[in-house]
């Protein structure tokens, strides 16, 4: 660092000595050298707040997947409905869970229930310019909230098209609900609040 400083000075004796035909070379150096000195410093230590601050990007990313687990996802449909369906519908959801909303592999937590036809009620009239059979899935995913109303678009689109395409369902008939909750909110076991505020 000394040598740095004595060969500025060295060089403004030499320029004062000498007047320079090219002004503008004098204000090139000195860039230069206010560029080397500035390396030198990150390089002895002023770094660290770089890399803490990298350390906090990658802390918000953790926190982020964190928010994004837990789901739980309640399927109710007709009893007389395949049980290729139901295997269907599971994996529907699934894949939307992980490709779109951002849920990690292998956090897959659903209930399926089967109901006669009178306990699935719904407004045969139809509802929002929709008609309903009584193939009607009624879907309830609660999750951490926090996902955007696009993520959640796509979410449904996802779900609804792979149903469609592969057990044959009417679009109409496949009826999603969101349920946003804390992360606070969840229990996993042995009446524990695993991601208890810290």
């Amino acid at each position: 660092m000394s040598m740095l400083f004595d060969s500025m000075k060295i060089g403004r004796l030499d320029e004062e000595a000498q007047p320079s035909a090219y002004p503008r070379r004098r204000i090139i150096k000195a860039c230069l050298l206010i560029g080397a000195v500035v390396g030198i410093a990150m390089k002895a230590g002023a770094a660290a707040p770089l890399r803490a601050l990298d350390e906090q990007q990658v802390e918000t990313v953790r926190d982020r997947q964190r928010r994004s687990m837990m789901p739980l996802a309640r399927i109710d449909l007709s009893k007389d409905a395949p049980p290729e369906r139901v295997r269907v519908v599971s994996e529907a959801i699934y894949h939307a869970m992980v490709e779109v909303a951002n849920v990690p592999l292998h956090d897959k937590f659903q209930v399926v229930t089967r109901h006669a036809p009178d306990e699935i009620i719904y407004p045969e009239e139809g509802y929002l310019g929709l008609n309903y059979t009584r193939d009607l899935i009624i879907i309830q995913i609660t999750w951490v909230s926090g996902r955007s109303v696009d993520v959640k678009k796509k979410f449904f689109h996802r779900i609804a098209d792979e149903i469609h395409e592969k057990a044959h369902v009417r679009k109409e008939d496949i009826w999603i609900n969101l349920v946003d909750t804390n992360r606070e909110d969840w229990s996993f076991g042995d009446g524990e609040m695993q991601y208890a505020p810290k």
